[in-house]
């Protein structure tokens, strides 16, 4: 069999779901495998079904407990789930350190379930490059609901509102996040606002401030949607039910309000851009050991040229 027959072998396996073709496609998304590319292309046109939501908030919020509840959730609803779960980068060797076979123990030997740990890399806004890819890959295997859950590195977590239809922001009582969310910018990108670990002293004084605190910021809100703020006590299911309606209803407003149209707009700029400056910086890498970017490099240290001239000299093709 050819390359090119082995490559549409696997890109119709993974349409029709099979876990280990999937497995196997996002490998070749984080390693960048030759003809990755295309095959990326064919399942990208066969997306575009998934309900995408991703889960962000402080580290210790207990956000890899509740997305195990609301898979198991999702599940009892007949619904098929892939879970991307986003980990911090090792420096040394740029794997993840908590891998999938910890995770969600519960879900193992699901068919109707997918579960993967992916590296960041050190993207600053928590989320791997290859997060978008692995995304339409589970969108084009036929998964319901693509479940990103992101790494909870503070500022940057605000990259997830440009990869998801539905974003929840998790806080806890008694730590002071709800009042971080407002330093960092979290509270404009939470679609739905979730204190979890709510059986807590001092759940329901963070719910109300939290509530305080949306109706003062979140007035005239894009399609007249108002993010609840829902308890759960994720390690038990509680308040997990209430969750996923609020999930289902914010996507439904998102449909009636022509909103959806609006972000996934938004969702494919911020994915070109993406892939724009990830082009742009290989195609800088390609110069390091190169005569142009040397010389370009030496002039600007002998102050002969400045930087900005030098990287619009870069972006020209060579004569």
């Amino acid at each position: 069999m050819t390359k090119t027959a082995m490559q549409k072998e696997l890109v119709e396996r993974v349409r029709e779901g099979q876990p280990l073709a999937i497995a196997r496609m996002i490998s070749r998304v984080e390693s960048g495998a030759p003809g990755v590319v295309e095959e990326i292309a064919e399942l990208y046109a066969a997306s575009g079904r998934a309900h995408v939501v991703g889960v962000t908030g402080a580290p210790g919020s207990g956000k890899s407990t509740l997305v195990s509840a609301l898979t198991t959730c999702l599940r009892r609803r007949g619904e098929s789930v892939g879970v991307l779960a986003i980990d911090p980068s090792s420096p040394f060797s740029g794997g993840a350190f908590l891998g999938d076979r910890i995770r969600m123990q519960d879900h193992a030997g699901d068919q109707g379930v997918f579960i993967r740990s992916m590296a960041s890399r050190g993207a600053l806004g928590g989320l791997s490059r290859a997060t978008a890819d692995a995304t339409a890959v589970l969108d084009a295997a036929g998964k319901d609901y693509v479940v990103i859950e992101t790494v909870g590195v503070g500022q940057g977590e605000v990259d997830i509102a440009r990869a998801a239809h539905t974003t929840i922001v998790l806080s806890i009582p008694g730590t002071g996040d709800d009042v971080q969310a407002v330093k960092a910018g979290v509270l404009e990108i939470a679609d739905i606002h979730v204190v979890n670990k709510a059986d807590r002293e001092g759940a329901n004084r963070a719910i109300i401030d939290l509530r305080g605190m949306l109706r003062l910021s979140l007035a005239g809100a894009p399609g007249g949607w108002a993010p609840p703020v829902i308890p759960t006590v994720a390690a038990s299911g509680d308040g997990i039910d209430e969750l996923v309606q609020s999930m289902q209803a914010h996507f439904r407003a998102l449909v009636s309000s022509g909103e959806l149209e609006r972000r996934e707009r938004a969702m494919a700029a911020a994915r070109v851009t993406s892939i724009a400056q990830a082009l742009v910086v290989d195609r800088f890498r390609s110069y390091e050991s190169g005569r142009r970017f040397t010389s370009l490099i030496d002039e600007v240290y002998r102050r002969e040229l400045d930087p900005f001239s030098a990287a619009n000299a870069l972006l020209r093709p060579s004569a």
